[in-house]
């Protein structure tokens, strides 16, 4: 086909029909019109491009910025690998390391074999009330140790209606695992003259996921011995002695009973059992009336309706229970033996144990003395007793755990398992806090390194060694089952903007104490190369808390954390300080300056310009921020109330507020069953401002709690009125921790919440106090004098309450009353509450 022919309309330019090339001018403009086109789809290509690459980066930061939450600090860790095994530490491999049972041991190992008590005074119904765990409601009329030195052996005293129980135990080194151990426990009757009843006591074996265990029976029904082998002890036996009568020279008539099955978790020992008892037993004495008892039988797990599990196919039992039945009085024994140990001298058994314990006993009361002089001092051996048990507690509180922490960022949709850790650390309270809490640990170890150094550095060193990336440390530790099975759900998630009291520094200024005090001391030698280890990562923390805790201006700062549903708190509350209720501003927000936390930086930032002064580390940084912190006149500026002549906290705040159940509509007609229940909520009668919360109490003592003020600032003057004011915080047992004159004093906090720290006397912030009026009493300035009058007084005071409230209670408490002194709160707690002792001993 040729060529088809294009009509062209009149008109058109004629240059086209001769097929002449456009104009140079028409050329020029269709050339800038591609041009553009080409740059506009360029440029729409490089946004595209831009916009993908700037998605997949943001996407990458934030799922590594996600990560680091749960991305452990790089440094070498503090602690050696396996410093905790029995090649390396075979003297603290074995211990008391189960506070959360009323008595029990296991091993500094991650998945160790437990050993542990029940026992039951045998009911007359079947209303049985198996004692294993510390909970405060088994009622028990006291439990504690009496003595315990940390590391060899311990003696406890538990006292259960009319029976009670004396728990011994004393190790022995030898072999390759730690060597042997033998319990001894002695039951009678509360009053000599009365009958004792009869009582259960049951001894178990457990294996945590690891290991296996084998029981070997005699005479039909009593569990003679367990055999059992494990990646951490090897070959090992556990003996079960018969029990003696009144004389111990004699057995007495017992029954027996025993269990051997398998177990889903260590949390579920004392479910098990329960489930294992029944009434079809009978006691059944020579010279005695026969009677029907609860003893173990077959292990029959409940079923659950909707339960999918098949049968176990673990083939090897990992829980063993002895039980022996028999009326009180009697005494038996128990002994673990390792298979390593090939010398043997003899067994750790009846007067050999007798002659251990005796011995063991007289290097603890000869080392009490020498390290805390109070018969020297002229306290009688009531008070003396007293300070045993209160040393004893701590010690025996210490627990090993190992697990995972649940933690979370602002980066995380849902929370996240922290990396598998274990932690060696005292703990506050054993029925109700059988955990590690950050805070609390600063204090417990003030008085345990006095007592044993080498604990401190190691527990420290526990502690640094969880620390992630970022320098954050979860500040509850709720590691492995069981400790999560004592803790509400609400808070097991631990957020890493998060903080506590840095009082970890508090155990290491003294342990730089006691460095520079005799730097060739056998105790204090191994601090130094502690520190060089310890140091990379104290950087760290010092800096997370100098970004992450800090207020909208220099050198303020502000606890994040604070309760974000502000309308179900009369005052939200701040977990993260440690004070918990104790009043902050009504209403959180980034303009609050909290006056506790100022200090707080203050003495660390102080501490961190020693260490690096003795690791010779740069410490100019540390030296201006401590400088401006130091600076007395800049604290006045930020924190000094002049309407309440204290200091204070700052913040959006209002003090008309109340609690006022809701109002709720019910329309006409509608059954009352349909309304929902009402809650209290707050009322805010007036809005807030910015301004000073002017709540007097702990938080306004702490320029001079952690010595921050100048021995001459007059300050002093107004902080030692307020505290020897009645009617403010002075009670004839200790300080207050909020003024009677506060309008949230004693109030509570939510209609769940009951005043927490607004009003009670707190020890820890009391041996603060003492300390602080110690120093300004011996430092040289115009209130020396009324320092020295009120650290007298204050410590009397608080010294004769605890003492007072152990004799007649049997406990050490978690608070006091501020009209009674009476013990309240968790029991026994002897976390900080313990530094009684301190005081006692004028050791600061």
């Amino acid at each position: 086909m040729g060529r088809q022919r294009r009509r062209v309309p009149a008109g058109e330019n004629s240059s086209l029909l001769n097929n002449e090339k456009p104009s140079a001018l028409a050329r020029k403009d269709k050339k800038k019109k591609v041009d553009i086109g080409k740059i506009f789809i360029n440029i729409s290509i490089g946004l595209c491009v831009v916009s993908l690459i700037w998605f997949f980066y943001a996407y990458y930061m934030r799922a590594s910025l996600a990560r680091r939450v749960v991305t452990l600090h790089p440094s070498p860790p503090v602690l050696d690998a396996n410093s905790t095994s029995a090649k390396v530490s075979p003297d603290r491999f074995w211990g008391s390391y189960r506070p959360q049972v009323y008595f029990g041991m296991k091993t500094r190992s991650p998945r160790s074999i437990v050993t542990g008590m029940m026992w039951m005074i045998q009911p007359s119904t079947m209303d049985v009330k198996l004692r294993h765990t510390c909970e405060q409601d088994d009622r028990l009329k006291s439990y504690g140790w009496l003595m315990h030195d940390g590391l060899t052996f311990g003696v406890q005293e538990i006292q259960d209606n009319n029976v009670v129980l004396t728990t011994e135990f004393v190790k022995r080194a030898g072999g390759s695992h730690g060597g042997d151990w033998t319990w001894r426990v002695t039951a009678k009757p509360h009053s000599s003259g009365s009958a004792g009843p009869i009582l259960s006591l049951m001894f178990y074996a457990a294996a945590d996921t690891q290991g296996s265990l084998q029981a070997h029976v005699e005479e039909k029904t009593r569990l003679a011995s367990i055999t059992g082998v494990s990646e951490e002890l090897g070959n090992f036996k556990i003996t079960f002695q018969k029990p003696v009568g009144r004389n111990l020279t004699k057995s007495k008539y017992a029954s027996y009973n025993y269990l051997q099955t398998l177990t889903p978790g260590l949390d579920k020992l004392t479910d098990i059992v329960k489930h294992s008892l029944n009434r079809k037993f009978v006691h059944n004495p020579p010279n005695g009336q026969s009677r029907h008892y609860i003893g173990l039988g077959p292990y029959r797990p409940p079923h659950h309706p909707n339960q999918q599990n098949g049968p176990d196919a673990r083939k090897e039992s990992d829980f063993v229970v002895h039980q022996v039945t028999i009326q009180v009085p009697f005494q038996v024994e128990v002994l673990f033996e390792s298979a390593s140990f090939r010398r043997r001298p003899d067994q750790l058994a009846g007067p050999i144990m007798t002659q251990e314990l005796e011995k063991r006993k007289a290097e603890f009361n000869a080392r009490f003395e020498e390290t805390f002089q109070l018969e020297n001092s002229g306290f009688n051996q009531a008070y003396v007793k007293f300070g045993k048990a209160a040393l004893s507690n701590m010690l025996g509180g210490m627990g090993y755990f190992y697990g995972q922490s649940v933690v979370q960022s602002v980066y995380n949709e849902y929370p996240l398992l922290y990396p598998e850790g274990a932690l060696f650390t005292a703990i506050p309270s054993r029925s109700f806090f059988p955990r590690g809490f950050l805070w609390d640990e600063g204090f417990h170890q003030l008085l345990l390194s006095k007592w044993d150094p080498q604990l401190s550095r190691e527990v420290i060193s526990h502690w640094m060694d969880l620390m992630n990336v970022e320098g954050w440390i979860p500040r509850e530790q709720i590691l492995g089952d069981e400790a999560r099975s004592k803790v509400p759900a609400e808070f097991i998630v631990q957020l890493n903007e998060n903080a506590n009291p840095p009082t970890l520094f508090l155990a290491i200024a003294e342990l730089i104490k006691q460095l520079s005090m005799d730097p060739q001391s056998k105790e204090a030698r191994p601090t130094t190369p502690f520190l060089r280890r310890l140091y990379p990562r104290l950087k760290t923390w010092f800096e997370w808390y100098n970004t992450t805790q800090v207020g909208q201006l220099p050198h303020t700062y502000r606890w994040r954390g604070r309760d974000k549903d502000s309308n179900l708190f009369l005052n939200p509350k701040t977990l993260t300080s440690g004070l918990d209720d104790y009043p902050r501003a009504s209403h959180p927000s980034a303009e609050e300056r909290h006056v506790d936390l100022r200090c707080w930086m203050t003495m660390v930032s102080g501490i961190m310009v020693r260490i690096a002064r003795i690791l010779d580390e740069p410490r100019a940084d540390y030296e201006f921020t401590h400088q401006v912190l130091s600076d007395n006149e800049l604290l006045y500026e930020h924190h000094w109330s002049e309407h309440l002549l204290a200091f204070s906290d700052y913040g959006n705040h209002t003090q008309e507020v109340s609690l006022e159940q809701e109002k709720v509509y019910m329309p006409r007609g509608q059954h009352r069953q349909q309304v929902p229940v009402t809650r209290f909520v707050r009322l805010v009668r007036k809005a807030p401002k910015l301004r000073y919360v002017n709540a007097l109490g702990y938080v306004s003592l702490f320029p001079f709690l952690l010595l921050v003020l100048e021995p001459d600032s007059p300050k002093l003057k107004a902080i030692f009125g307020d505290m020897k004011d009645p009617n403010k915080l002075w009670t004839p047992y200790g300080l207050r921790s909020l003024s009677k004159s506060d309008p949230l004093y004693m109030k509570r906090n939510s209609e769940h919440d009951a005043p927490y720290w607004r009003g009670p006397i707190w020890l820890n912030i009391n041996f603060l106090a003492v300390r602080a009026l110690y120093y300004y009493s011996h430092t040289r300035g115009p209130f020396m004098e009324e320092a020295n009058h009120l650290y007298v007084e204050l410590r009397t005071n608080i010294v004769n309450n605890i003492y007072k409230q152990y004799a007649e209670t049997g406990y050490i408490w978690e608070n006091y009353d501020d009209f009674t002194g009476a013990g309240q709160g968790s029991h026994p707690f002897t976390g900080w509450s313990s530094l009684t002792l301190l005081m006692m001993a004028e050791q600061y």
